[in-house]
């Protein structure tokens, strides 16, 4: 199966991102839970991207960096919102990427010094009308990038696939994990 390193969004390594991560284990991929929070998780999303901006963007990047070091460059990087800043740069700048599943925000190509690498598939997972979900830069992604796919869900809901968090949509949560699994499929 799979090898991936997934990243938490800004309330943190939430049961709900760890019952994300369960979901994939139990078909087989092996995916990794990086805590760049040093195990603090917020209740309030306010208060986690508080924290983040606190700790600085470019630590959160740099712990992400510093998680993959110890993990093969043969593997695809996730993230939940936040979490997608480490897992877009991982993508971007470091070779070997199998691939990127960004979650709920995504982050111009610009931002880690170029452009995306040639044959990196790319999956993009958003709320049509989420004000946090940078669906702009999503279908710019996706229109750019040979390799992207972009899914757009109904409803303006930020964190959806988090089954701990009140934003929890059930049936958009589905069909992102059969996508993901899709995606996971063709990486092996």
């Amino acid at each position: 199966m799979t090898e991936l390193l997934l990243f938490h969004h800004a309330q943190g390594l939430t049961a709900g991102c760890l019952s994300f991560a369960e979901e994939l284990r139990a078909v087989g991929h092996v995916v990794h839970t990086k805590d760049l929070y040093d195990g603090r998780t917020f209740t309030e999303l306010a208060d986690g991207v508080a924290h983040a901006q606190e700790v600085g963007f470019e630590t959160i990047v740099e712990r992400g960096r510093l998680a993959a070091e110890s993990l093969p460059s043969e593997i695809v990087y996730a993230g939940l919102s936040l979490g997608v800043m480490p897992a877009q740069m991982l993508a971007q700048t470091r070779p070997g990427a199998k691939g990127a599943l960004l979650l709920h925000a995504a982050v111009p190509t610009s931002e880690f010094g170029g452009p995306w690498p040639r044959g990196v598939p790319l999956q993009i997972h958003t709320m049509e009308d989420d004000e946090l979900g940078d669906v702009d830069v999503a279908r710019e992604l996706a229109e750019t990038i040979e390799s992207a796919e972009l899914f757009v869900y109904p409803g303006d809901r930020h964190l959806f696939t988090d089954s701990s968090l009140p934003d929890y949509d059930e049936s958009a949560a589905r069909l992102v994990m059969e996508r993901v699994l899709s995606f996971l499929g063709g990486r092996r």
